[in-house]
């Protein structure tokens, strides 16, 4: 019987051969590919260490000039160069301190990165909250309102600091946000200049009432003051303006000669009252002139001191009164520059141009003189 011979290597079929590649397919690169994968992954790892970091926020004013405070805060108005404490407080202590700044004139249209006013921009950097304004730069340009203070002297302004901002000028707020159409009226805001808008102020006047009065009583709420009666208000304001009242006594400041930081801050809530219009109603504003009149002799001091151009900056409500401005243009020249006016004026027919006269006049001179050389030698 023959023997069948027999190959003892497996056959594979076309089939398993399909199978096998799918299954390499699934389960990922061989061992033979194994080293290309690798140097795929070290350039995606490259790349990536290579990739650019992102730019950092450019500030509002690009073209700053070094060490010059740029401020933002809200507009002008005829009575008050701000109707913010916080902004006030700011541009007061700038002022008092001798800092260089400049007001930027953005219609309230920036905010803050913590979305407040004011906010300061210094050598493209900025600086947000007025209490963190103030510190940085005084150590920024080593100016310091506090620094003849004694040790007792910083707490006592502390603690007074902290009751202005924290109670005092809640009040103002809940007041504000209670009566929005006071505010308008009282300090004789103009709201299509202050926004830079064509909408009329009927409108406009009519959206802050709406806004800024919901938005403030919810704030007031939410900060425990407004769950209580109008009197129990106005009692709290009173009582803070009697404390201040008492520390100040019958001096200048409320230590001593010079104004301090305290100072900037109890003007800074103290003139959002006394500025009202007369004819505006509100209590602790003739509280402040009835029985604390020490109060109001310190806003007329710190005026005079810090703002010698108050009356320039509510009259034509100039963000930057302090500023030197340009020489005016005559109006002659004026009119050149933009090619209008006399100085373009074509002569008339009979007139003879400027310049031009003179030049006539000089060679009606020169002609006797020509003619008697020309003489001679026509003879």
């Amino acid at each position: 019987m023959a023997t069948e011979v027999t190959n003892n290597a497996p056959v594979i079929t076309e089939k398993e051969k399909d199978t096998k590649e799918e299954a390499a397919v699934d389960n990922g690169p061989t061992k033979e590919d194994a080293p290309a994968v690798t140097e795929k992954a070290e350039e995606k790892t490259e790349e990536k260490k290579t990739e650019p970091t992102p730019p950092k926020p450019t500030a509002h004013k690009a073209n700053f000039e070094k060490d010059i405070v740029y401020l933002y805060q809200f507009s002008r108005t005829p009575l008050l160069p701000s109707t913010s404490p916080y902004c006030l407080k700011v541009e007061t202590w700038l002022r008092l301190a001798g800092v260089k700044y400049e007001n930027v004139d953005h219609k309230a249209k920036f905010r803050s990165k913590k979305g407040q006013l004011p906010f300061v921009e210094l050598n493209g950097e900025e600086i947000a909250d007025s209490t963190f304004i103030i510190k940085d730069l005084s150590e920024k340009f080593n100016k310091d309102l506090d620094s003849a203070l004694t040790a007792e002297q910083r707490v006592v302004s502390h603690a007074m600091i902290s009751m202005v901002e924290n109670h005092l000028s809640w009040v103002l707020l809940w007041w504000r946000a209670k009566y929005p159409d006071s505010v308008i009226k009282g300090y004789h805001v103009n709201l299509q200049n202050a926004l830079n808008t064509r909408l009329p102020n009927p409108i406009l006047n009519f959206c802050y009432k709406l806004t800024s009065g919901r938005k403030g009583m919810k704030k007031a709420k939410a900060h425990g003051i407004g769950v209580h009666s109008q009197e129990e208000i106005i009692e709290f304001g009173k009582n803070d303006l009697r404390v201040l009242s008492d520390l100040l006594s019958d001096r200048p400041f409320f230590f001593g000669d010079e104004p301090t930081l305290l100072d900037v801050v109890a003007f800074s809530n103290l003139a959002q009252l006394n500025f009202i219009d007369k004819e505006v109603a509100h209590p602790l504003r003739d509280a402040m002139n009835d029985s604390f009149p020490n109060l109001v002799g310190l806003v007329s001091r710190i005026k005079e001191r810090a703002f010698h151009d108050w009356d320039d900056i509510c009259t034509t409500l100039d963000l930057n009164a302090h500023l030197p401005k340009p020489p005016k243009e005559t109006k002659e020249a004026k009119e050149t520059k933009e090619g209008t006016g006399p100085a373009e004026k074509q002569p008339l027919p009979d007139e003879p141009e400027k310049g031009k006269g003179d030049e006539k006049e000089k060679e009606l001179e020169k002609e006797p003189e020509e003619k008697k050389e020309k003489e001679p030698e026509d003879k």
